[in-house]
C-alpha cells in the first residue's frame, strides 16, 4: 500500500552550507545525518559503485528534504531549465510571498525576476538555492484554489 510521498532529495556541493540555508531559510530541522564510504549495501540500494557521500534528512511541517553531498562518483551538474525532463523543481507554499522573497534573497537565493501575481488566485516566483537547485515560492490567495492549500 502506498502511504504517500516521504521526501524529495537534492544534491549539493556543500552539505554543511546547505543545512544552514534550509534550516535558516525554511525553518527545517535536521532529523537524521549519515555518511558512507564504499558500502556494498548502499551501492546495491542506490545502484552506484564505490559511492561515498554525506546525507542529512530535514523535516518541515508536512514533508522531508534529503540533502546529499556526493564525493564519489563525481557529481554531474544536470540542472538547466525548469522545462527539462526529470525533477526540475520543488515548490514551497508560503504566506507573504514578497516577505519570503526578500528574506531568502538575503540568505543567498537568486530569483528569475520579481514575484508574479496571477490575478487574485495566486502568486509565484522561481529561484535557485545557493547550490543551483530550482525552487518555486508559491502563495495561494483565492478561495477557488483553497483545495490546493496544505
Amino acid at each position: 500500500m502506498i502511504v504517500g510521498i516521504h521526501h524529495v532529495a537534492i544534491g549539493v556541493s556543500d552539505l554543511d552550507a546547505a543545512i544552514v540555508f534550509y534550516t535558516e531559510g525554511f525553518g527545517m530541522q535536521v532529523v537524521q545525518r549519515s555518511e558512507f564510504d564504499c558500502s556494498d549495501d548502499v551501492d546495491r540500494a542506490i545502484g552506484l559503485k564505490n559511492a561515498k557521500a554525506r546525507m542529512a534528512m530535514l523535516e518541515t511541517t508536512n514533508a522531508f528534504i534529503e540533502i546529499w553531498e556526493y564525493k564519489n562518483p563525481d557529481p554531474r551538474d544536470l540542472r538547466s531549465l525548469p522545462s527539462d525532463l526529470g525533477y526540475p523543481h520543488f515548490a514551497w507554499q508560503v504566506d507573504d510571498i514578497q516577505g519570503e522573497y526578500d528574506r531568502l534573497g538575503a540568505l543567498g537565493m537568486t530569483f528569475v525576476g520579481e514575484v508574479v501575481h496571477f490575478g487574485e488566485a495566486s502568486s509565484a516566483i522561481y529561484g535557485r538555492d545557493p547550490f543551483g537547485n530550482i525552487i518555486e515560492l508559491y502563495e495561494i490567495h483565492s478561495a477557488a484554489m483553497a483545495q490546493l492549500k496544505r
